[in-house]
Parts: structure tokens; C-alpha cells; sequence
């Protein structure tokens, strides 16, 4: 636990001396039987107790915070906990639901029967130490297999099939048969796009190999709820290139390379969506002939479709606006080297990334990805020689982590003599490109070349 479990053990105690019983439940108890650090706040469900005796009880330790009846949770200011009371009736979202629904007098092998998996319907008790695992989740977890806690309550929350491909991909766990079959007949349509994205964003960063989940996600028929990922199957690419495959075999591998690149700082979340829609515009680009296979323009189609897409899923505007720009620039790495590309070149699209939250740095990561996520002789060996040509070049140009800034401002225009006005904006965009083109950060020398020119 990492929450002072002093602290946990005298929350327990006072609900004991109120008549009733705390448990620690959910993913943290399955952590501590896999001997790996939990992640995220602690849960604890409070049996035996009403919601307001639960206020009364955790008033004990600081101001109680209701985080929306309708949520049913409760906080306690300043603790990373969240408390729960069991109910016994479907609210459609998961094992926690509206307060004014909890049962009081629900035995905690029923309430475990209303969390998705058996390895997540374990509790601790905090006062004995012991581990209750009526639907042996412990046993589950030594033999690697996901099972469904109840079958006949799994679908009362379709997000689960998201969160079986999570746990599948991050534990390295198989789902047994009957739940396979479970996760086949979920209706994703009615989520809210705010919880689909939320468990994308947690499928994408949390497993070692988020590959597996994808896969997992086309193996249940799930990844059809997602169109623009499902239009991926099946779609060809030349050989000669993508000697493993399709577009889709192609993205599960490029989002296994983008994992192993991950720095564990905010730009994974940008990293790892642009590596899973990096190709999103190859089914509508995509033509063939007898010689090749080719995809013209398939980048600039893929950043309007990689904006549709987490727009669907109401993704915070600055990530869709960074992800969309790197996949619109996606190539650049492996082609601007092959064109010689001028250190001006490297500035604007600097600049052009800056614009969109985005750098040079991070979309060479994602370059790489894609280069790395194939079977050609260079993948295989982990080269990525454009990638590291365009790193130099762009140090060299001085735009590795960020944009040139600007050298001439309107008061150097005015210093110089033009008038405030309309023409003002042009005349700025005119010194902006001298800079990025000529390497000059002099603002004197910027104006004397626009004189010139």
C-alpha cells in the first residue's frame, strides 16, 4: 500500500468500533500478491456501514469529501484514498456506484462479484493482514489466466473489454475462453468518450508491450468500435518496406517499439497515440500497382483522421493538437536526410511542430518507432541511421528540443522606421523566414537582409 498503512489500520479500527468493517480492495491487494508496486490511490470499501455513519467514521481523520453521490465515493482531504460503500444492483459502471444504492449488509463475496476479474476481487484486511479471495484470483494470478469475477455481471460495464486487453498486455495474462466469448459481445457505443480515453491512455502507457492489448482488441472484435483503427486490417503495404505485413500487423509492432521509447515524462502520452494513428490515412490513400504499393499523401490524411478520432474520444485539445502534428510529420526524419534538407528546412518544421506542443526531439521518437517496427534487416538490428542524421542536422540548426525564437520584434520595425499597421504581420513573417533560412539571430542583420531584399 502506499498510503501509511498505520494510518489504514486506525481507519479500520474505527469502523470495527462503529460495527463495521474496512477492506482494501481493487488493484492495489492484487499488486501486493504479485509482490509489485500498486499504482494510483488505495481503495477501500466500508461493509456494515451507512453512508452516513461512513461520513461519521472517516470525519475522524479530516474533512470528508463527497467526490458526487453518483460516483459513489468518498474521500478524506488530504489522503489518497478512495472509500466506497458495496451495493448489490447494476449502476453500469463497474464494482463502485451511486451511494444511495449501497447495501450495507452485502457480504464482501457478493460485493467481489461485481468487480470485472477474479485477480481484482481480492480484498486485505488491514487489521487481521490477511487476504480474502472468495473467486480465487489468487490462484488465477499464479496460473497467468483473466476470468471474468461473474459472468452474468461482466457486461454491466462494456469498458471491461478495455480493461481485460490492458491487464492481458500488462500482466502477460490469457483470457480463458468464457471471457474471450464475454468481451465479444460488449456494446462500446454508449461509453463516455471520456472513460474510452482514459483507459486508451492507461492501455497505452501502463503495459511493457501494449501491443499485446491491441491485438487482443482485434481478436474480440472490439477494435470495431474504433473505425479508423479497424480500417487498418488488412491493408497492404510494398514488401519491400513492410516485409512484416499490413498496416495493422505494422502499427502493433511500431506501438511495441514507441513502448520500449518512453521516457516516462509527459511526451509519452503524444508518443504513444501518435505511434498507434501514425498510419491512420493509408486505407484511404493506399494504391497499388504492378511494381509497388504506395500511399501518397497518407500523412496529411492520417492528422485529420488522428483528429477526429480523439476528438471522439474528448482527449484533452492540446494532446490531439500535438499527436496530430506528429503524425502529419512523421516522415520527415526518414526524409529529410535522403533530401539533403537545408538547415532552414529543420527550423521551420521546428517551429511548425512548436505551433502544435510538439519538438524535433520527440518526433524523431516516433520515427523511429515506425522504422523500428517492421522486419526489415535494419529494424531488426535496432538501426535507425536517417533518424540519427536527422538529430545531428538538427543540432546543428539549433532546433533539437525547441523552436527558434523570434530575433525581430515590432519594436525593431519601428526602430528601423516602418509604421505600425496591417503590414506589420507580413513583414514579421518575412524576418521569421530569413532567420530560419540565413541562421541569423542578429536583428539588426535580419533587417538589413529584408532591406536588401
Amino acid at each position: 500500500m502506499s498510503v501509511d498503512e498505520d494510518l489504514i489500520r486506525r481507519i479500520a479500527r474505527a469502523a470495527a468500533a462503529a460495527g463495521g468493517r474496512a477492506l482494501v480492495v481493487g488493484g492495489s491487494v492484487r499488486d501486493r500478491v504479485l509482490g509489485v508496486p500498486a499504482r494510483g490511490d488505495l481503495d477501500i470499501e466500508l461493509f456494515g456501514l451507512d453512508e452516513q455513519a461512513a461520513r461519521r467514521v472517516l470525519a475522524c481523520f479530516g474533512e470528508v469529501l463527497g467526490v458526487g453521490r453518483a460516483f459513489g465515493v468518498l474521500r478524506v482531504k488530504g489522503l489518497d484514498v478512495d472509500f466506497s460503500l458495496p451495493r448489490a444492483s447494476s449502476t453500469g459502471s463497474g464494482a463502485r456506484g451511486d451511494l444511495r444504492l449501497a447495501d450495507p449488509e452485502l457480504a464482501f463475496e457478493q460485493a467481489a462479484r461485481r468487480r470485472d476479474l477474479t485477480i481484482n476481487a481480492m480484498a486485505l484486511d488491514p487489521l487481521r493482514g490477511e487476504i480474502l479471495d472468495p473467486l480465487g484470483g489468487r490462484a488465477d494470478l499464479q496460473r497467468c489466466c483473466l476470468r471474468a469475477a461473474d459472468a452474468g455481471l461482466f457486461a454491466e460495464d462494456p469498458l471491461r473489454g478495455l480493461r481485460v486487453a490492458r491487464f492481458a498486455a500488462r500482466f502477460g495474462m490469457q483470457p480463458d475462453a468464457q471471457l474471450l466469448a464475454l468481451c465479444r459481445g460488449l456494446d462500446l457505443s454508449a461509453l463516455a468518450p471520456q472513460r474510452l480515453f482514459e483507459e486508451w491512455r492507461k492501455l497505452l502507457l501502463q503495459p511493457e508491450h501494449p501491443g499485446v492489448a491491441l491485438e487482443l482488441l482485434a481478436r474480440t472484435d472490439l477494435l470495431r468500435f474504433f473505425p479508423a483503427l479497424h480500417a487498418l486490417q488488412g491493408v497492404a503495404q510494398d514488401p519491400r518496406w513492410h516485409p512484416e505485413g499490413d498496416v495493422w500487423v505494422h502499427t502493433v509492432m511500431v506501438v511495441n517499439a514507441a513502448a520500449a521509447l518512453r521516457r516516462g515524462d509527459d511526451s509519452d502520452a503524444a508518443l504513444m497515440f501518435a505511434a498507434l494513428c501514425h498510419d491512420l490515412g493509408k486505407p484511404a490513400t493506399t494504391a497499388s500497382d504492378r511494381e509497388r504499393v504506395r500511399a501518397p499523401a497518407h500523412a496529411a490524411v492520417g492528422a485529420r483522421l488522428t483528429r477526429e478520432f480523439l476528438d471522439g474520444l474528448c482527449a484533452p485539445h492540446a494532446l490531439t493538437q500535438c499527436v496530430a502534428a506528429l503524425v502529419r510529420d512523421h516522415l520527415a526524419p526518414a526524409q529529410f536526410p535522403a533530401q539533403r534538407a537545408g538547415r532552414g528546412a529543420y527550423r521551420r518544421l521546428a517551429r511548425r511542430l512548436h505551433a502544435a506542443g510538439a519538438s524535433i526531439a520527440l518526433l524523431e521518437r516516433v520515427a523511429r518507432a515506425d522504422q523500428l517496427g517492421r522486419t526489415t534487416p535494419d529494424a531488426l538490428a535496432g538501426r535507425f541511421a536517417a533518424g540519427d542524421e536527422f538529430l545531428v542536422q538538427a543540432a546543428l540548426a539549433q532546433v533539437g528540443e525547441q523552436a527558434p525564437r523570434d530575433a525581430v520584434q515590432g519594436r525593431h520595425l519601428i526602430a528601423r522606421g516602418y509604421a505600425p499597421g496591417a503590414g506589420f504581420a507580413a513583414l514579421l513573417a518575412r524576418c521569421r523566414a530569413i532567420q530560419d533560412q540565413t541562421g541569423v539571430d542578429d536583428p539588426e542583420r535580419i533587417l538589413d537582409l529584408l532591406d536588401e531584399g
